[in-house]
């Protein structure tokens, strides 16, 4: 636990007066330092380093991704189970770009037509047709749209397009 030839640093610590009468009359005059100190390192064993929250954070974020990977995936295939009154998006795609542009608007909520051109390296025209075909194929099926334009500000974005989150299963 604690090396002899370790070299030690004086702390002054304030207790209130029951706990400390308490403490001398448990333990010895000349073994209390080394009891609060063994008691210092049994509760810094219990507590986590700083580091390892960190490092767990980072590892549960990776996890969150991979499963989100998982169910678009699965989603895509029509594999998914289908919640009662939620739709899968992704039966409103004609190809790889609308389901593409379902992915990018359900990971990151709402974009520009930019954010989306920029994203999937292409045209932002060719993003504005196709979201006006989801918007209105879906509202034709469904009675309202998965997608939606909105042009003033909302979450921090002007002029942008947003999945409808009552209508689609995550």
């Amino acid at each position: 636990m604690v090396d002899v030839l370790t070299k030690y640093t004086v702390v002054s610590a304030k207790l209130p007066k029951d706990l400390y009468q308490e403490l001398a009359l448990r333990i010895p005059e000349g073994e209390r330092s080394n009891f609060i100190r063994e008691a210092i390192f049994e509760k810094l064993e219990k507590t986590p380093r700083a580091n390892k929250l960190l490092e767990l954070e980072k590892n549960l974020n990776q996890l969150t991704q991979t499963v989100n990977t998982i169910k678009n995936g699965l989603a895509q295939l029509e594999i998914l189970a289908h919640e009662s009154g939620k739709t899968n998006p992704y039966i409103f795609c004609v190809d790889s770009i609308d389901k593409n542009l379902i992915t990018f608007l359900v990971d990151h909520r709402g974009a520009t037509t930019s954010e989306i051109a920029e994203h999937l390296e292409t045209n932002r025209w060719l993003v504005l047709n196709r979201l006006r075909k989801l918007e209105k194929s879906s509202k034709k099926q469904l009675g309202t749209s998965i997608v939606e334009y909105y042009a003033g500000q909302r979450s921090g974005k002007r002029k942008a397009w947003w999945i409808n989150e009552d209508l689609i299963e995550t």
